[in-house]
């Protein structure tokens, strides 16, 4: 295999592949407690390539295969990450190219409605428009099912989910996602990166900050630049406080699924708070558009750095109430402890990182690992939990809201000086970049190819929720019909950010 790293990390490598060689990384990724971060595609006329990324120990290692010819099947890695089948059967859906030696063949992104595949536009098989999705039926005396969405109350993504109970306890839960796609895949072809940067805030909007740096990274990673030290620290603020956002909304909503209304009125109007200062501060209560490719758009003043840390200051004592609360409440214990367990074994296996793993003893968190600026110079303490369930993932939320809240002010106290945005200069055709970000779920991830100039001629998206969603699904049987909303919301994954 012929090595090649990324030219801005030393955490990133790059290993061109065969055939051969793409199936043996993944078999020895396998076997040597590497986790999947990610697989995904680019094709073309004259290129064509099939990409999966790999965490084993502090380094991300992606394969890189490039095929040429005509292409009538790409080598499926299921065998070694079964994890991995809904990624790949979305690069069937989206380029219609299918895998030898995936065991399930169902479509994915495609609901049976694309007349052409939509990246190619080539003709649809024969099976297009071949019925109603097979899910996977449990068969057995008073076994009845439950069809959820996928239009759900309130203002909620949609998104299908097929019970199978028996009374009020669940033997499998099956989901049927894809019905927020937007082609973002698409959409991100052969344009400028000040265009790109924006769809990358949009990918999913409560992680505008997250996609947004991902996709900034990865185009200084083609390119070869640094940004100032300055602009590093800022971006490292804006994350942090994305985090604590969601966070905030997380652990309310958790409170009132479970009868506590109160958690959720109290936990509102922090997140209302914040969301107000990110407004007055930088112009937009999500933080959005305020990261590039070349450091960040606004550069707040002393007045309201001041202003930012007296908050989360203020916050983090009203967070530490809240927890006492929670921790006291009887009523609300008792519907979190044990329900939704995810053991650490089978975390473990689906690779799983952010919230969700922390909660199920996966040590996984980028800001630990790689201390890139601003955290190499905070002192950052990474929540972990055991018990897999809906405890330990309000126990690891209420940890690292905390946790951010004082990375907030410690990041205000040590923002040095100096520039916030650098022009980046011009990109050499065919460049690849990667960008890796801990974001508020997990570790999202961005791949960009140049163009030339500032045209970027694809990227693609990697949301956490990819590794979510399924491992909702492993969380969920054994448990009661009603305890399901508690469990999705510990849980959270995100629509639009899987469905692209």
């Amino acid at each position: 295999m012929d090595e090649s790293r990324s030219p801005c990390s030393p955490f990133l490598e790059v290993i061109e592949t065969d055939r051969e060689g793409y199936l043996h990384l993944a078999m020895e990724m396998s076997e040597t407690g590497g986790r999947l971060v990610s697989v995904w595609g680019f094709f073309s006329e004259s290129l064509s390539l099939l990409f999966s990324s790999y965490f084993r120990g502090e380094r991300l290692f992606t394969g890189r295969l490039s095929l040429s010819g005509k292409i009538s099947d790409l080598p499926s890695i299921t065998p070694f990450f079964p994890v991995a089948s809904r990624m790949e059967r979305s690069i069937r859906d989206l380029w219609g190219i299918s895998f030898s030696g995936a065991q399930d063949h169902r479509r994915w992104l495609d609901h049976g409605l694309w007349e052409r595949v939509p990246l190619t536009q080539k003709a649809q098989p024969e099976t297009f428009g071949e019925g109603d999705y097979p899910f996977v039926r449990v068969e057995g005396m008073g076994v009845h099912e439950i069809p959820v969405g996928p239009v759900h109350a309130g203002m909620i993504e949609p998104g299908h989910f097929r019970f199978q109970v028996v009374g009020e306890k669940v033997l499998r839960m099956e989901e049927r996602l894809g019905y927020s796609h937007r082609g973002i895949d698409g959409l991100s072809r052969n344009i400028p990166w000040n265009r790109g940067i924006k769809l990358a805030g949009r990918v999913s909007g409560d992680t505008t900050v997250g996609h947004a740096l991902a996709y900034s990274l990865s185009i200084e990673s083609a390119i070869g630049m640094e940004v100032p030290k300055r602009a590093r620290f800022l971006r490292g603020l804006l994350l942090e406080r994305e985090r604590i956002a969601n966070h905030l909304g997380d652990l309310g909503a958790l409170a009132n699924d479970a009868g506590l209304s109160f958690g959720l009125s109290q936990f509102l109007i922090l997140k209302e708070d914040l969301l107000r200062q990110n407004k007055s501060v930088f112009g937009h209560r999500l933080l959005m558009d305020l990261i590039s490719p070349g450091g960040v758009r606004k550069d707040p003043g002393p007045l309201p750095i001041a202003e930012m840390s007296g908050e989360a200051s203020r916050i983090l004592q009203e967070v530490e109430i809240l927890e006492m609360i929670f921790e006291q409440h009887g009523g609300l214990q008792d519907r979190f402890f044990g329900t939704g367990t995810l053991p650490p074994e089978t975390a473990q296996k689906m690779g799983l990182c952010g919230v969700v793993g922390r909660a199920s003893g996966q040590p996984f968190d980028l800001r630990r690992l790689w201390k890139e600026p601003p955290f190499d110079e905070t002192g950052f303490t990474q929540a972990l939990e055991t018990g897999g369930d809906v405890r330990a993932r309000v126990a690891v939320r209420f940890f690292e809201v905390k946790e951010s809240l004082r990375l907030v002010q410690e990041i205000l106290l040590k923002l040095p000086s100096g520039d916030v945005f650098l022009e980046p200069p011009s990109g050499e055709s065919g460049k690849e970049g990667i960008g890796l970000v801990e974001g508020w779920r997990g570790e999202i991830l961005c791949w960009s190819r140049l163009e030339g100039g500032d045209i970027v001629a694809a990227s693609h998206f990697h949301d956490p929720s990819w590794i979510l969603w399924p491992a909702l699904e492993m969380t969920i049987p054994g448990n009661l019909v009603a305890d399901f909303p508690l469990i999705n919301k510990s849980f959270n994954p995100s629509y639009s950010g899987h469905d692209l």
